[in-house]
């Protein structure tokens, strides 16, 4: 052994067992993944609207780029009949290739909450005013789009069978958008028949 390779055990030997000598193959093997991951990312300005994309000119006159927001999440919530409903919100689209998916409209996180008499819809818009909100609905589709210079949102969402869409108010306070629809009542309203 030369003496250049001793001096440099140390660093293969890590490379070999990140973890030391208690290293298990399968983190070893998630370890390569993320990194692998990670070099994806190394191109990501190219991958990305433009409009994610940031110059910032510090005081020293060096050129700093920021991109983003990339945002993805989701909610669950239990939906009227128990079961789960799960809803994503952001700007990236679950898939083989994410950074295909971005858009420069988030989605916001939405909720759709039934109650006896209403149905609400209740969205998170952060940074608008709400002279920037736009919905509007056709059919039992509902739109709520913000496009300002620093804000796009887009969120497309079908509306419960029992919501009344005509009389419809919505209220906008502190980056949250509420709409209330009145609900339909399931009643006894058919005629009952005699039998002869």
């Amino acid at each position: 052994m030369s003496e250049d390779d001793s001096d440099d055990w140390p660093t293969r030997w890590r490379k070999m067992m990140p973890f030391g000598p208690w290293s298990f193959p399968d983190i070893d093997e998630m370890m390569k993944e993320m990194e692998k991951e990670f070099m994806q990312f190394k191109d990501i300005e190219k991958q990305v609207p433009k409009d994610l994309v940031r110059e910032q000119q510090s005081p020293d006159g060096s050129v700093k780029k920021e991109i983003g927001p990339i945002v993805y999440g989701y909610s669950m919530t239990i939906g009227p009949d128990g079961r789960p409903v799960i809803r994503e919100f952001g700007n990236v689209k679950r898939g083989n290739e994410p950074l295909k998916g971005i858009t420069d409209k988030r989605e916001p996180l939405v909720d759709v909450v039934e109650g006896e008499k209403q149905v609400r819809i209740i969205a998170e818009i952060p940074g608008v005013r709400k002279e920037d909100i736009d919905i509007r609905v056709d059919g039992r589709v509902m739109t709520i789009s913000v496009d300002t210079a620093d804000r796009k949102y887009e969120k497309r969402l079908q509306l419960p069978e029992t919501a009344i869409i005509d009389g419809a108010k919505s209220s906008y306070n502190n980056g949250i958008l509420e709409i209330t629809f009145e609900k339909k009542q399931s009643g006894n309203t058919g005629v009952r028949l005699k039998v002869e």
